[in-house]
């Protein structure tokens, strides 16, 4: 199969994606639109809406199938879904979050929640009535997500954040360390809640001893550098759910703070080794794990397991293809 992945590269999944895709003989490329200071590159095309419109014919009878990430298709108000229909194109939309969370609906279960980064719900909605009048499948992350989309399409999957966990070698915390490094790396500081993690910092430096580094605006390979060295990364404390910093953390066989919705717990994998908080009880979870050194390197050594168990991104592939084939 020929598999086309766009148009917004999301924590470097349309590349990752493709590359497990290609080991298994399929051909599969991301086109991408939006470039940031990550710096994503692999298994993409980087370009612009313009050049896209340009090749579309080119593009459209080169590919079977039509991954579209973050509410984005070949147009930028989804007209080309008719076409692509029209020419018998297999098509899925996969969420990631930011693009469907609808505001009021993220603070019934969360009162934590923030959306500032949401487009208007009467946006998200015509989005998704539009899109879904074409494509039947959507694939979302977890069941943070799942709730926001499960009404529009014929068939929601839920399929794990991809890493090529070749390229994490576990560096796991060292129990006798005197001044354990504790990492945040806030790509938007509003949704991981950043203001009470270095709030919270702030008070626990009046009775431990620890360093902190908080890592922002630069590529991908020096950020992975950096988390090898941490002895506890704080991801995201706000949202209910864990991203892509928190499963590479737990890759390198880190420690990893996130909050996770009560409710969601159990539609997770089993043995979710993330100590779970939020901003009313940071303040002890964080001081929990800096009180016991053999906490910190149990749980890094589970979280590495689990990583290796869920998001390998050839295990993850393989979900794909299996979705691929019901379209």
């Amino acid at each position: 199969m020929n598999i086309f992945h766009g148009i917004v590269e999301i924590a470097g999944q349309m590349g990752i994606l493709s590359d497990a895709l290609k080991a298994k003989g399929h051909y599969s490329v991301g086109y991408n639109t939006f470039h940031s200071y990550l710096g994503y590159k692999d298994h993409l095309v980087n370009t612009d809406l313009n050049q896209i419109k340009a090749n579309q014919e080119d593009i459209i009878n080169s590919f079977d199938i039509f991954h579209f990430h973050y509410n984005t298709t070949l147009h930028e108000n989804h007209e080309d879904l008719p076409y692509l229909q029209s020419k018998g194109k297999k098509m899925i939309m996969h969420h990631w979050g930011n693009d469907v969370r609808f505001h009021d609906l993220a603070k019934v279960n969360n009162p934590y929640a923030y959306t500032g980064d949401s487009p208007p719900n009467e946006v998200m909605h015509e989005n998704l009535t539009k899109i879904s009048k074409y494509i039947k499948h959507a694939i979302v992350q977890d069941y943070e997500v799942y709730d926001y989309v499960k009404d529009y399409y014929e068939k929601v999957h839920v399929v794990p954040i991809a890493i090529d966990i070749s390229k994490f070698y576990p560096h796991f915390p060292k129990v006798d360390k005197d001044k354990p490094l504790i990492l945040h790396a806030p790509t938007n500081p509003d949704f991981k809640g950043t203001t009470y993690i270095e709030n919270t910092l702030a008070e626990l430096r009046k009775t431990h001893a620890f360093d902190y580094q908080r890592i922002e605006k630069m590529n991908h390979d020096e950020v992975i550098k950096l988390y090898e060295k941490a002895d506890i990364i704080v991801d995201q404390v706000l949202c209910g759910s864990y991203g892509l910093l928190s499963v590479e953390s737990m890759a390198l066989g880190k420690p990893v703070i996130t909050y996770i919705r009560p409710d969601l717990i159990t539609k997770f994998p089993s043995v979710l080794p993330i100590v779970n908080a939020n901003p009313d009880n940071l303040y002890n979870q964080i001081k929990l794990l800096l009180d016991n050194p053999m906490l910190r390197l149990n749980v890094g050594i589970l979280g590495r397991e689990y990583a290796m168990r869920v998001h390998g991104h050839h295990a993850v592939a393989d979900q794909l293809l299996s979705i691929y084939s019901q379209l």
